[in-house]
């Protein structure tokens, strides 16, 4: 059976989940979870709901995906104790530290995959089993084909969202809201500048990030087919009467009942942007796709009963079997027995010899079978009756009370498991002195004759211009240790020309590759490749540092989202570089920003420019061969003035990270590099480097 899975930001949403029908809820307690703006459990709450979620036969997954600092990872684990003393049935996490902190505290505790963890195809499912992971959250942009064919082969379980808000970006890629308030969604705290107004090229009211949500209830019973284990509902935002009446329609799905009309209204009128998309789903993207949020008055009758569907009603969703033994001269007994085989046994009186009329089967059965305000239905009752007995039926009653109140309280129970010591991870010194630079183009016209004088230990560039057979390309070849980069994003289907490109970057004699994506780790080594990981990786701790070097990457590249301290205390098992200028990358979009505004594929022939209501303009361009977009801060990182502070920080290379920048810009910045230049505030950043992120 397809579990359904709501979200529970408070504990009125988590009562309207369990009593509309959801297998499963999660819920966020503590400082990291990717929503720390809802009303994230108490430790008490925490005990409370899982025990309330477990006598209801639900199963209460925990948040914890969210990207921890070093010195945070100790409240972290105390978190996942907590949880684990409280009966959680899994934790979700993001970040490789935490997940390896969470196998080191409790040994015994099934971990997810969060969709934070970006993981899009078979060859990432794979990459997240072997390191312990028991489900994958998979990406919300996959298609139908796409789901089953990671399906066929995964060897986890896995996760898919059905309903709810989507983002612009590939979860966990995000950097806007970080870059342009410091509010960091790999924290927990986005400040969703995808749903603001924005232009081209000038300033406009547009809304060309903001998705419409999503809604897969008409394809329930597919997924189910595919292989899908569960199917998720976003919104630990979202107030009660939402998660009752999602769930409760997506339940009814799910056991394979008709998606109605009205209820496809009900879900509009509760919540959408303009409508649903199943765009991604069915491999139609494009601008059917956007909407927005729209003031709408309030159905008031459907939130009404929703309410009342949680505030003063109790849903019998647990079978019990019910067996009473009533013999002259003996104690009654009453036991009751679950559909997990969990029993309960009470005694009560002794029944007497009856005067006029003595219990009968029917009656005795009927008098069991009544179970309301619990969370039991009695489906079937045993019987064993002497004849001529009679018993009070304050003493069934009374009885029948009791056994449900002990079956719950066995329910309830947390089960014992292992539970471990908490210790830092190690931190590893890999490199001493001043850092060497690596660079990275994404056009030809960037490699200029000063940047093969200028060279640099590591020159990046796009896969597929690696293979172009441009003569620039061929000259830095010829002169430059040359790293492929690597897509952040390879969906399934999308492998075979990345391998075949691969194959001819190995036969021009490149020996290295930069991956930004766990999926990518694997098949790129397979063919040969020295690896380096990107930024993409989300390097944020000591503990995912040491992960990925024990995977064999060869060098790092830390967080932009780091302090230059948090930086310089970062374990460096391996040669870790930082990007010291260029244009952060912000968001990676499935969805062609340049096709959904001009309606036809013209982001190969240049950059368009994203402009907010402050006037910044934040270039998007083309992510490789693909019809996906890469958008990009409107400043540029810039450190050639105050390159010492970035000396003592025990790193390997400080990376040029080129964009938008023609020939003379790149031997400009080449030179201020060289010989120290002037931070210009209108157009530079000193990025996160200082500030930090919430």
């Amino acid at each position: 059976m397809l579990e359904v899975l709501s979200p529970a930001g408070s504990s009125d949403a988590l009562v309207a989940a369990v009593q509309n029908g959801a297998d499963a809820v999660y819920l966020g307690y503590g400082s990291f979870n990717a929503r720390m703006n809802a009303k994230n459990f108490t430790s008490e709450q925490l005990r409370q709901s899982v025990s309330y979620c477990h006598i209801r036969g639900v199963k209460v997954y925990l948040t914890l995906n969210t990207l921890v600092l070093d010195r945070e990872l100790k409240a972290a684990a105390q978190v996942v104790l907590d949880a684990k003393n409280a009966g959680v049935d899994a934790i979700l996490v993001q970040d490789l530290g935490v997940l390896q902190m969470v196998r080191q505290v409790a040994p015994d505790m099934p971990i997810h995959a969060s969709t934070q963890m970006s993981v899009h195809n078979l060859e990432g499912v794979l990459k997240a089993a072997e390191m312990g992971v028991s489900r994958v959250v998979l990406a919300r942009e996959l298609s139908r084909s796409q789901i089953a064919a990671i399906c066929q082969a995964s060897p986890i379980e896995l996760e898919v969202f059905v309903h709810g808000a989507l983002c612009m970006c590939h979860s966990g890629q995000c950097y806007m809201s970080a870059m342009i308030g410091r509010r960091s969604g790999n924290r927990g705290q986005c400040a969703q500048p995808c749903r603001m107004s924005y232009g081209f090229d000038r300033s406009e009211n547009r809304y060309p990030l903001s998705l419409k949500d999503n809604c897969l209830v008409s394809y329930l019973r597919d997924l189910e087919r595919m292989g899908v284990a569960c199917v998720k509902i976003e919104g630990r935002m979202k107030r009660a009467e939402y998660v009752a009446i999602t769930t409760r329609i997506y339940k009814d799905a799910a056991q394979g009942k008709p998606v109605t009309d009205q209820q496809i209204k009900a879900l509009r009128k509760v919540f959408s942007r303009q409508g649903f998309t199943d765009g991604y789903y069915k491999g139609k993207i494009g601008a059917d796709m956007f909407g927005t949020r729209q003031d709408e008055e309030q159905d008031r009758k459907l939130f009404a009963a929703a309410r009342a569907t949680y505030e003063h009603s109790e849903t019998q969703r647990v079978t019990v079997a019910m067996e009473m033994s009533v013999r002259y001269g003996y104690p009654t007994t009453l036991t009751a027995i679950d559909k997990d085989g969990n029993w309960a046994q009470v005694q009560g009186d002794m029944p007497e010899l009856a005067v006029s009329r003595p219990l009968d089967q029917a009656a005795l059965a009927q008098r069991l079978s009544k179970s309301g305000g619990t969370p039991y239905a009695v489906s079937d009752v045993s019987l064993e009756l002497e004849e001529g007995l009679i018993l009070s039926a304050a003493s069934v009653n009374a009885m029948r009370r009791e056994v449900l109140d002990r079956l719950s309280a066995l329910r309830g129970q947390v089960p014992e498991t292992r539970t471990g010591v908490f210790s830092q991870p190690p931190v590893y010194t890999s490199v001493s002195g001043q850092p060497v630079y690596t660079v990275s183009v994404q056009t030809t016209e960037q490699l200029t004759r000063q940047l093969r004088i200028f060279c640099p230990a590591l020159l990046y560039m796009p896969l597929s211009m690696a293979v172009s057979r441009d003569p620039a390309v061929t000259a830095a070849l010829q002169s430059l240790r040359v790293a492929v980069v690597l897509p952040r994003v390879v969906l399934p289907g999308q492998w075979d020309a990345i391998l075949q490109q691969l194959n001819q970057a190995w036969a021009l004699g490149v020996r290295d590759a930069l991956v930004g994506n766990i999926g990518m780790i694997d098949p790129v080594r397979r063919v040969g490749f020295e690896l380096h990981g990107d930024f993409g990786l989300n390097v944020f701790n000591s503990g995912s540092a040491n992960t990925y070097a024990g995977m064999g990457l060869s060098s790092l590249t830390v967080s932009f989202e780091l302090t230059l301290p948090q930086i310089r205390d970062l374990s460096k098992p391996v040669p870790t570089e930082l990007i010291a200028f260029g244009r952060v990358p912000m968001m990676i979009t499935e969805n062609c920003v340049i096709h959904s505004r001009t309606g036809s594929c013209t982001c190969g022939s240049g950059s368009t420019n994203l402009v907010d209501r402050t006037g910044s303009r934040f270039p998007v361009m083309r992510d490789g061969d693909t019809c996906r977009n890469v958008i990009y801060n409107s400043r540029k990182l810039y450190w050639a003035d105050r390159l010492g502070e970035l000396q003592n920080l025990g790193l390997w290379a400080l990376r040029l990270n080129f964009t938008t920048e023609n020939d003379q810009q790149v031997n400009t910045i080449l030179q201020d590099y060289a010989r120290g230049g002037t931070f210009d505030p209108g157009v530079s950043t000193r990025g996160l480097y200082l500030r930090g992120v919430e």
